[in-house]
């Protein structure tokens, strides 16, 4: 199976529909800090093996990161472990910030 891949204004589109959506963001802390999408949860790349209990398997899930890569990376993972409804935020924060909202920073 792929990834479904979504653009930064079709999220946009899926949240000011107010879909249940779980933004997943797992870039590091400081990314974060800098910039992030309102109501995003943090789970870095590196801790998503141990903190796969804190995601919920029947829940939309998009996966968040600076440019598409590591977000890749985690839906994949997630999918292996029995995830289904998951998506790709591409381009990532970046692209959210320059197509959605410029008032999240660019880095």
């Amino acid at each position: 199976m792929t990834i479904k891949q979504l653009s930064a204004p079709e999220l946009k589109t899926k949240i000011d529909k107010l879909e249940p959506l779980f933004l997943l963001d797992v870039r590091e802390p400081n990314e974060f800090c800098y910039a992030h999408i309102e109501n995003s949860v943090l789970i870095p790349l590196s801790q998503i093996p141990a903190r796969l209990d804190e995601l919920d398997k029947q829940q939309a899930i998009v996966v968040i990161c600076h440019h598409g890569m590591r977000s890749q990376q985690a839906a994949l993972y997630l999918e292996h472990a029995g995830f289904s409804d998951i998506s790709n935020l591409q381009g990532g924060i970046n692209a959210w910030s320059m197509l959605c909202d410029n008032t999240v920073p660019r880095y």
